[in-house]
């Protein structure tokens, strides 16, 4: 019976888990929806988001395009099959591994970085010195960083699914020996509209999940600097699991025949 009260116990928490978090992004989306809206906050976390991770989003894109292309060509001449590096190289990119790479990335910087900084208002009371100025704390601090990662995900990933091709380009041309022109004709014929939507979809999914749990462990953080570590730390793993959950059921939605 221990036993089975422990798992009762583990449930209970997890859906009181799942019921204030769906709460706190309720109340999130509404503000954001509404105004007043706070331009220089929004236009600093479209500079964070957006401005600041152009350079791990784009090395990480660049040399998994390089690695993806390495890989594939490794395997499929096994089979006189190298023409197909090209279609593996851009589908995989603009499907999968570039708003997946890029989601990560950013959780592991910006999602840190949003837990830290409303934690640390938190914990030192500057929240609440929020609603005492008649400021809501969810219009000044969560919704600018909520819209700025759903609009400047999709960016990234833009950027991401364009660097990652070039990366697959250049060492298809400059280190397995295929034509320039062959190989970009193959990119161009296999690459569909549909393809790249699906990226940009799952970015913007993945850049509010990422605000979201950032804002959420940050502002739920207690106990002093040890709370806003955990409130990190938290912010961090979340986020990036529900990138891979989501990542599924958007594929899902648009691949399941």
């Amino acid at each position: 019976m221990n036993f089975l009260a422990l798992i009762g116990r583990v449930f209970l928490g997890f859906l009181g888990a799942v019921g204030r978090l769906t709460r706190f992004a309720a109340v999130s989306v509404s503000h954001m929806l509404r105004p007043p809206y706070y331009p220089r906050q929004i236009l600093r976390q479209f500079l964070d988001i957006g401005y600041f991770s152009l350079p791990v989003v784009a090395l990480t894109a660049i040399f998994s395009g390089m690695v993806l292309a390495l890989q594939s060509h490794s395997g499929f001449s096994r089979f006189q099959a190298e023409g197909a590096v090209a279609m593996v190289v851009v589908l995989s990119i603009t499907r999968e591994l570039g708003p997946v790479l890029a989601g990560l990335m950013v959780a592991g910087r910006i999602g840190a970085s949003m837990a830290a900084e409303i934690g640390t208002m938190r914990v030192t009371e500057q929240v609440d010195a929020l609603t005492t100025l008649s400021t809501n704390p969810f219009k000044y601090l969560v919704a600018p960083r909520l819209l700025a990662g759903l609009l400047m995900m999709p960016l990234l990933v833009v950027v991401a699914d364009i660097l990652g091709v070039f990366g697959g380009y250049i060492i298809a041309i400059g280190k397995l020996g295929f034509n320039s022109n062959s190989y970009l004709a193959n990119t161009w014929d296999v690459m569909e509209p549909l393809d790249v939507v699906t990226g940009l979809v799952k970015a913007a999914v993945f850049g509010f999940l990422i605000a979201l749990m950032g804002c959420y462990n940050g502002y739920h953080s207690k106990g002093g600097a040890q709370g806003v570590g955990t409130a990190t730390t938290n912010a961090v793993v979340s986020a990036s699991i529900l990138i891979l959950v989501a990542n599924y059921f958007v594929t899902e939605i648009f691949f399941a025949h």
